[in-house]
């Protein structure tokens, strides 16, 4: 190990995050405590004076993508500690990933060119080390009220873009927080037991995830990385206008399944493709839409995450529906992968547009980090 590798924490990186399982329904239990779920990219922050590293899951370090993140810890934060938390990024007073996303960029001219127009905040949730000693072992209830001692007494933020996250014991409380603050762009809660120990990696905590259903048209599929078989569906939905927008994928396939969907996609397949809804995209690249071409997000293309992985897709008519589960929205997509639960022949494919969601009622972000239902 390097001098520049060696830490003198007592807990050093790389450390993987606690993780939480999915549970139905919000669980009730002496001593539980629920905190909101903010949606952004969950990060362990490790200081040693100067030196601070933003670390992700699966190792990835993102202080190259912050930099004014890493400044701000320099002053916010002990000048030796290990927190855990969420990065975020807050537009217009809500939560915007696609913004958050954006951050991570291969050009250092961009990147700090976005930490000036879209900086992200630090929302800490949990305290793994300070000083020189180790919580990893000690029970989340104290680990929380460590954590809470390290920010003003009134729970402000110790640093313009640095929250302690809100917490309550309180059942009914939690679920007005479920009900409200997914106005806010937060999608849910996470449960957690106070005598649980910080374990790296282990799915013990809670979340509870909002879950609602859409009846969608299929206009394209991806291939799976396996072989000749169905990766994901792409999904789309009508807007007012009768534009068909591409508005994410169901994924979640067993082997035998996705075999047997090449077979009831086939009569489906569309050869040419001027022909497709989403023919203009079959120009598009990461940067956007050619000139003059609907501005709408497409269906291929690199990713930002994934750099030169293949994305293509294989058009087909939009005739089929399907019903899928999700569990919110970011903008006009799904925020996350939909699952599949039904074809849905009885349903006319123009009948599917964004007029059948589920919008969740604008709430105060100020409100969420002061936990105000």
């Amino acid at each position: 190990m390097s001098e520049e590798d060696t830490w003198s924490l007592p807990v050093s990186p790389p450390v993987e995050p606690m993780l939480a399982s999915p549970v139905k329904g919000i669980p009730v239990g002496e001593g539980l405590h629920y905190e909101p779920k903010f949606d952004g990219f969950r990060c362990i922050i490790f200081r040693e004076g100067d030196r601070v590293v933003l670390g992700s899951r699966g190792g990835k370090e993102l202080q190259r993508y912050f930099p004014e993140v890493v400044a701000e810890m320099r002053t916010s934060l002990p000048e030796r500690c290990v927190v855990d938390g969420e990065l975020v990024v807050i537009i217009d007073d809500k939560l915007d990933f696609d913004a958050l996303a954006q951050r991570i960029h291969p050009a250092a001219s961009r990147i700090n060119l976005l930490a000036e127009q879209t900086p992200a905040h630090f929302i800490a949730f949990d305290l793994l080390a300070v000083g020189d000693e180790s919580l990893m072992e000690v029970g989340y209830a104290e680990r929380r009220a460590r954590l809470a001692s390290l920010f003003p007494a009134d729970g402000s933020p110790s640093g313009p873009r640095t929250h302690l996250t809100p917490v309550t014991t309180d059942p009914e409380t939690a679920q007005q927080w479920f009900e409200q603050f997914e106005g806010a762009g937060l999608d849910g809660l996470i449960v957690k037991a106070p005598e649980d120990p910080y374990l790296p990696n282990k799915r013990t905590m809670k979340k509870v995830k909002h879950a609602r259903t859409a009846d969608c048209v299929v206009a394209g599929f991806r291939y799976h990385k396996s072989g000749p078989i169905v990766g994901s569906l792409l999904l789309g939905l009508y807007d007012e206008d009768g534009h068909l927008h591409h508005v994410g994928v169901s994924a979640s396939f067993t082997a035998k399944r996705r075999a047997e969907l090449i077979d009831e996609l086939a009569p489906y397949a569309l050869s040419d493709l001027s022909q497709h809804p989403w023919s203009a995209w079959a120009e598009q690249t990461v940067d956007g839409p050619p000139p003059g071409s609907d501005p709408t997000r497409m269906p291929g293309a690199p990713s930002r995450w994934t750099g030169k992985k293949d994305l293509s897709w294989e058009p087909l008519r939009p005739e089929l529906v399907v019903e899928v589960a999700y569990d919110h929205m970011e903008g006009d997509r799904f925020r996350h992968t939909a699952r599949f639960e039904r074809w849905r022949p009885d349903r006319e494919p123009r009948s599917c547009t964004y007029a059948q969601l589920d919008r969740p009622v604008r709430f105060d972000l100020e409100r969420v980090l002061k936990g105000s239902p």
